[in-house]
């Protein structure tokens, strides 16, 4: 009976693990292509909840987790043949909501706290301890040391819960505190997107979202009875991803401090592929499949193969950055009014800051050649910095409505306001507000002229 009813039960298994992995592959690409969130915005919320479902489930293949989640599932009795399928589906289910619950916590708190988390990354003080924690979590991923909480703490942690559906529920609210260590690679990006979005509703369920990716491995097995493979050599790969995107991150804080960073590109296509070449010849090293417990060779390559890819990367983002063409900005309000009314045009006063990454997207919007004529043709474009977010920034935004970032006013020299954007646009969006601005210009400018 043994192997004849082993026979019977591979091919749902098989089959589960093949819809599985169909199942997942849109998301994962999207979590895989760089954690680039504000880019996908503009695609629709659908391609955000996908992303960070996909994101969630590779934090899941992390050591944190992936190790834990057999032994987990035994504890609130959700493995075992003696077992109905429903019920160990019920009771996975009942520890990723309370894992949801938990990362809904954080994001509705992110999100909450919105443009002030943003003006707080341009100071010093709360950028570089957030950089060097960035730092020690990688070089903790790449095996420099384990970074995990201490012992009495997640024995403590585990003994919250137990049978039943509230003891597993009450372990999903504190399994994402045991899993904090690996969750920092993939949860980064996902949290500084939410402060963007200033939505509550938007926040919190993006991070249930990404619980629900985290879920999907207890889910498989609880259904399938089945073992997870065991642990090895491409879990390392795993590591070594997080700790790229985590230097990535560190890269990301620090470049609103640094502003030679938000220069050092070009827009050419040679830079995109000198970029791409430096990610390929990183790779091909062993950025990723190499560690730094081989031989002193493996050691420099996986060094070396890290510098270039990490440059790599960041050539290819900074060159997303990177407008083609950059408006003719004043700075000085009273010199712009001035040009405005001697060339009979309007003003367009764009509020920017180091740490507003739409902000800087927006301008690459400017950057499009119609959207550069049609501005260009009728405003004398007028930028403020309000990275600090002084009184006088803050006086300036009052008196301009920029309640929140982006935020672009166009005002004919009377100070009427003909148009506004407070969202990252398509160029054609942008054409919608700006052309209508400009015709507006334009007739005043007409009636003016037969005006004795």
């Amino acid at each position: 009976m043994g192997p004849p009813m082993r026979r019977l039960l591979t091919p749902p298994r098989t089959s589960l693990l093949v819809a599985v992995a169909l199942l997942l592959l849109p998301s994962l690409a999207f979590a895989g292509g760089g954690g680039d969130f504000e880019e996908y915005q503009a695609r629709g919320w659908g391609w955000m909840y996908l992303g960070s479902f996909g994101a969630g489930f590779l934090t899941s293949l992390t050591p944190c987790v992936y190790p834990m989640i057999p032994i987990t599932l035994g504890i609130f009795g959700a493995r075992g043949d003696d077992v109905p399928r429903v019920r160990r589906l019920l009771l996975a289910t009942a520890y990723v909501v309370g894992m949801g619950v938990t990362y809904s916590i954080l994001g509705v708190t992110f999100a909450m706290l919105g443009g002030s988390a943003g003006a707080l990354l341009s100071n010093p003080a709360v950028v570089l301890p957030i950089v060097a924690l960035f730092l020690v979590m990688a070089a903790s991923l790449f095996g420099a040391f384990e970074l995990n909480l201490p012992a009495s703490w997640q024995a403590k942690l585990n003994q919250v819960g137990g049978k039943g559906f509230s003891g597993a529920f009450a372990m999903g609210l504190v399994g994402g505190f045991i899993a904090a260590p690996c969750t920092g690679p993939f949860l980064a990006g996902l949290l500084a997107f939410v402060t963007t979005t200033r939505s509550v509703v938007g926040g919190g369920s993006l991070l249930f979202v990404y619980a629900l990716g985290m879920g999907v491995l207890f889910w498989v097995l609880a259904a399938a009875a089945m073992s997870l493979p065991k642990s090895g050599r491409w879990m390392d790969a795993v590591k070594s991803s997080g700790g790229v995107l985590l230097l990535m991150g560190a890269i990301y804080f620090l470049r609103p401090l640094l502003p030679w960073m938000r220069t050092i590109a070009s827009p050419e296509m040679w830079f995109l592929g000198a970029s791409i070449a430096l990610v390929v010849v990183g790779l091909v090293l062993g950025a990723i499949h190499l560690t730094f417990h081989g031989t002193a060779m493996d050691k420099a390559r996986k060094g070396l193969g890290l510098a270039l890819l990490l440059a790599g990367i960041f050539g290819v983002w900074t060159w997303k950055l990177t407008p083609k063409q950059r408006l003719p900005w004043e700075h000085d309000e009273k010199v712009a009014y001035e040009k405005a009314r001697a060339a009979g045009k309007g003003v367009m006063v764009d509020f920017a800051a180091s740490w507003c990454t739409p902000c800087e997207e927006l301008e690459l919007v400017f950057g499009d050649d119609e959207v550069y004529e049609a501005i260009t043709g009728s405003f004398v474009p007028l930028q403020f910095d309000v990275s600090e977010g002084t009184d006088e920034d803050m006086a300036r935004r009052g008196r301009y409505g920029a309640k929140t970032l982006p935020a672009v006013v166009f005002l004919d020299t009377e100070g009427n306001v003909l148009g506004r954007i407070s969202d990252l646009m398509e160029p054609d969006e942008v054409l919608g507000i700006v052309r209508p601005a400009a015709r507006k210009i334009r007739a005043a400018k007409a009636q003016a002229a037969t005006q004795p």
